[in-house]
């Protein structure tokens, strides 16, 4: 689920015109570089993590204007092809560009990747596919940027080390072309604030990229709660523990260290994404409700320097390294309903695989790994129902792909069909800039609120009010 670039504008779509990409950069300049690097708290000067804290509080409570039009409800262009180009090619990009080849009315133009051979590996792979060969960009860190000015590409897909997140779908906005990027989104709250500008301003989506959203247990819970099968909804949970030790010692899986390193630098829960989207979802947030404020809680950071006393020789460029990331971060999420969401992060000890992914209400619960479900009138004295007595519930995407291909499970081809279904038909996308922004920032607040020995953080509202209205999301109707 995770890796673990001068041409034309493009036209506005039906909302609006496209602002200029000289005008963009003048006026958010300042609030792009206002924030300091929250990710340098773990290795910097006492002083200079306590100013980057103090940078985050104001950017936390101090909603910028509003400097464009609500991309909320904001149709997709129509057109008959797809036209994408991919920036990253390392384990998560070199696996999801087979998907991009594999829907109908999709060409991948370009590749970007500083190592040469995976980029050349990824044009062969469009070539093979029968597909005119892609164009290659592989001279340095910043040549992602020559993709993003091209003028024959729709789409831009990110899927590179999270420090380059954020630049890079700047990059591509201010490009003129509508941006998916692998979670998180970004890192910071300066950063996600200026990516919600940008796509109000220059009326392009920028997307988070959470397959599980579309896994078949998490559609089909959504389905479920929105037809009112556990009532009034109290509570979700959502996580993402998955021990990665091995991985990320490895020198060869990643390209470097640089997910491990990112346990130098922060205390909270690095990777929300995966547990927060799909409760998020279920609770229509941003569509009815939103997250008011989080609460977060670390334990001792114990595993990562136990593993590489008992596995890593003497020498090893991890031991200069000092871990500071909780083992295990559990964050409380409270809603402007009154909900309550739990969100854990756990790769560093020993455990099975689960995104925990549970939902409660007055009539009942369900909870996953292994999925299972208790609801009135259907369960009775406290025994737990089979959850696949409830297969007519599962969305119409996973009825019309009962057996995709791709990773985890299919959920990621799914995704990308229906992401690439929605550009292709002018439709609005299942979720939006504002839902990237929500649903990755616990990242730098639960490293607030660990750090504040579990005081409660703000959570912004990034829709600034547009969350009170109703609208569609992941829970769409088939088109006809």
């Amino acid at each position: 689920m995770d890796d673990a670039a001068p041409g034309n504008q493009g036209t506005g779509d039906g909302d609006g015109g496209s602002m200029s990409r000289r005008s963009v950069l003048r006026t958010t300049a300042g609030v792009a570089g206002a924030g300091l690097a929250l990710g340098a708290a773990g290795s910097g000067t006492a002083s200079a993590a306590e100013s980057a804290a103090a940078a985050e509080r104001v950017s936390r409570t101090a909603a910028p204007a509003r400097k464009g039009r609500t991309m909320a409800g904001v149709p997709f262009e129509r057109r008959s092809t797809v036209r994408v180009g991919i920036i990253g090619l390392g384990n998560r990009g070199a696996s999801m560009i087979e998907l991009y080849l594999a829907v109908p009315g999709v060409r991948v133009v370009a590749v970007c990747d500083p190592v040469k051979g995976k980029a050349e590996a990824a044009a062969a792979k469009v070539v093979g596919a029968g597909q005119p060969a892609p164009a290659v960009y592989t001279k340095g860190e910043h040549d992602y940027e020559k993709l993003c000015e091209r003028g024959d590409i729709d789409f831009v897909y990110v899927a590179t080390p999270w420090d380059l997140h954020f630049a890079m779908a700047r990059s591509a906005l201010l490009n003129g072309k509508h941006v998916g990027v692998e979670c998180p989104v970004a890192m910071r709250l300066d950063e996600l604030w200026t990516l919600v500008d940008l796509s109000e301003r220059t009326r392009r989506h920028c997307v988070q990229l959470e397959n599980c959203c579309y896994g078949r247990n998490e559609m089909r819970v959504l389905r479920m709660a929105h037809a009112g099968l556990f009532g009034e909804l109290l509570h979700g949970a959502g996580a993402y523990n998955h021990d990665l030790r091995e991985l990320m010692f490895s020198p060869t899986y990643y390209e470097g260290p640089w997910r491990r390193l990112w346990h130098t630098r922060l205390r909270g829960d690095l990777y929300p994404n995966h547990g927060f989207g799909p409760v998020a979802n279920y609770m229509d947030v941003n569509r009815g409700d939103r997250p008011v404020s989080i609460s977060s809680f670390g334990t001792p950071a114990l595993g990562l320097a136990e593993y590489r006393e008992a596995h890593m020789p003497p020498g090893d460029p991890s031991w200069k390294e000092t871990y500071i990331e909780s083992d295990r971060t559990v964050s409380m999420v409270r809603t402007a309903k009154g909900r309550v969401i739990r969100l854990e992060h756990d790769v560093s000890t020993p455990h099975p695989y689960s995104r925990i992914n549970s939902l409660g209400g007055t009539k009942g619960v369900f909870e996953d790994y292994p999925a299972r479900i208790y609801v009135e009138p259907d369960h009775k004295k406290h025994q737990w129902g089979d959850f696949a007595a409830y297969a007519d519930w599962d969305h119409w995407l996973w009825k019309e792909h009962s057996n995709p291909p791709g990773g985890h499970g299919g959920m990621d081809y799914v995704m990308v069909f229906r992401l690439m279904q929605c550009m292709r038909l002018g439709l609005v996308p299942d979720f939006d800039v504002y839902d990237a922004a929500t649903w990755t920032a616990p990242v730098p607040l639960s490293h607030l609120s660990v750090k504040a020995n579990g005081a409660p953080q703000e959570f912004p509202d990034f829709t600034r009010g547009e969350w009170r209205k109703a609208r569609s999301g992941v829970d769409s109707e088939r088109p006809v």
